[in-house]
């Protein structure tokens, strides 16, 4: 099986400062749609793993958040695409737990959950924490700049990913599925006429 993991916010749909807490709140980003459908056609299985602390502090409930999901879901049938599962952390920072990004409990999971070997397993993030869950769990870590690291400069996104060794950068979600289409076929040889070659994508850096 081909997984890869995603953050929510601000990798599907934009980061809010506040919580998204209606189908109304949930904007796609740019090209994010086509993305999970391009990682999909390919052959990806595409779960999410977001950080959702209003449920602890009581800002959000489940209700809200299904029906967030519930949209999001149509929103990429619409595009050809799919998410197999959603994993949610519902807790605080100050609550500890296992499971909130950094901590791995969420990567740890989907692995047990889908059976397979997480050091085969990309994840993509937009946030040191999401890096650092991913090394933690033995995933491969990807920076994307868009979210919260959608203002920063090719030095500060290298910065920021060299304090997660081995780390990649990519632009945007659409980036990320391109190189993770192109390194697979060009490791089986294959070629994908309608897409870019594999050198086209390497300014995506460790």
């Amino acid at each position: 099986m081909k997984l890869v993991v995603l953050g929510r916010d601000g990798i599907v749909n934009r980061f809010r400062e506040e919580h998204v807490a209606s189908p109304a709140e949930w904007e796609p980003l740019p090209g994010a749609l086509e993305a999970v459908a391009r990682l999909n056609q390919a052959g990806w299985h595409v779960v999410l793993a977001t950080n959702q602390p209003g449920l602890g502090t009581g800002l959000l409930d489940m209700a809200s958040l299904n029906a967030v999901h519930h949209h999001m879901n149509e929103m990429l049938a619409r595009h050809g695409a799919r998410v197999d599962a959603i994993f949610i952390c519902p807790h605080t920072a100050a609550e500890g737990c296992d499971c909130r990004k950094p901590a791995p409990g969420l990567l740890l999971k989907i692995g047990e959950r889908f059976g397979v070997s997480l050091d085969q397993v990309a994840v993509a993030g937009d946030t040191v924490r999401d890096l650092q869950a991913a090394r933690a769990a033995g995933c491969e870590p990807h920076l994307l700049r868009t979210g919260r690291s959608g203002y920063l400069s090719d030095e500060e996104a290298r910065a920021l990913a060299e304090q997660v060794p081995g780390s990649i950068v990519h632009d945007d979600l659409s980036a990320f599925a391109e190189y993770l289409v192109q390194r697979r076929q060009a490791a089986r040889g294959e070629r994908d006429p309608g897409g870019p070659s594999y050198g086209d994508i390497l300014p995506s850096f460790r």
